[in-house]
């Protein structure tokens, strides 16, 4: 088994992130600092930062209600980070970032498997976000923001969106560009108030509480697996209508040609 698999197995993070961890020197197979692209065995000595990591027996998949502050990180230096604040007795790891300003459904699991399906963006997989900003909606932002809008050079994928009151909208997203629906809204020069994410695939975030969280029923993972299985099967080559993403989103600038005139300045995501 390739190390970054294990890693992902074990629920401490998803392979990609573990390809960086072992670049950065943290882990060790029996006794030896661990290369990129290792094999392990399943009686190998895997450790990271010095702590033992071991395979887990019992697989779960959390939805948690993620608050506004908390933040996507296992770093222990992070006063607020989503790992510390949930404190389950089983390391888990989150399946997609959702950022510290935004609140709402967070998935977290030891299913290395899960985590890389459904981060794959080419499985176009839907997340649904409830999104209130600080002026009114019209009928033209709503089906201009479906139609897909340039940032982060490039345009987003087609999507769809629906009113949700006066001030609010739903959005439904199949890609998980950095900041993506802020961006998008800065762009028709709108600012987000509250943004909300509600459901990822067939799970629903419903009248779970802020701050807690819940293990996924029997019937929910059998769907969420099945539906992983259908996009998996169903990949789609990546077509980018304006070019790849920018890989560093905070160096990114909004052209000279796209800012708006008057007072107001484009504000800037980092």
């Amino acid at each position: 088994m390739r190390l970054n698999k294990y890693l992902s197995e074990a629920g401490i993070c998803s392979r990609r992130e573990a390809d960086r961890i072992i670049g950065d020197g943290r882990v060790t197979v029996d006794g030896k600092t661990a290369v990129p692209g290792m094999q392990v065995e399943e009686n190998s000595c895997v450790c990271m930062d010095g702590k033992l990591v071991e395979l887990q027996e019992r697989k779960v998949v959390l939805l948690f209600h993620k608050p506004k502050g908390v933040e996507c990180t296992a770093d222990p230096k992070v006063k607020k980070n989503v790992i510390s604040y949930i404190h389950y007795p089983v390391r888990v790891t989150y399946a997609g970032r959702l950022d510290k300003d935004s609140e709402g459904l967070l998935l977290l699991t030891n299913r290395g498997d899960l985590i890389n399906q459904i981060m794959k963006a080419g499985n176009f997989h839907e997340k649904e976000y409830l999104v209130e900003v600080d002026k009114k909606v019209t009928d033209d932002f709503l089906e201009k923001m479906a139609q897909g809008v340039p940032i982060l050079g490039t345009v987003t994928r087609k999507c769809r969106v629906e009113r949700a009151g006066d001030r609010k909208f739903k959005i439904v997203l199949t890609q998980g560009l950095n900041r993506q629906i802020r961006r998008m809204c800065s762009y028709f020069d709108y600012e987000v108030v509250k943004l909300t994410r509600i459901r990822i695939m067939n799970l629903e975030l419903g009248d779970l509480p802020k701050g807690s969280f819940r293990e996924a029923g029997k019937e929910e993972i059998e769907t969420l697996e099945n539906l992983l299985r259908e996009g998996k099967n169903n990949r789609r080559q990546e077509e980018f209508l304006g070019g790849k993403p920018v890989k560093n989103a905070g160096k990114y600038r909004i052209p000279e040609n796209r800012k708006k005139k008057g007072k107001r300045k484009q504000r800037r995501f980092l």
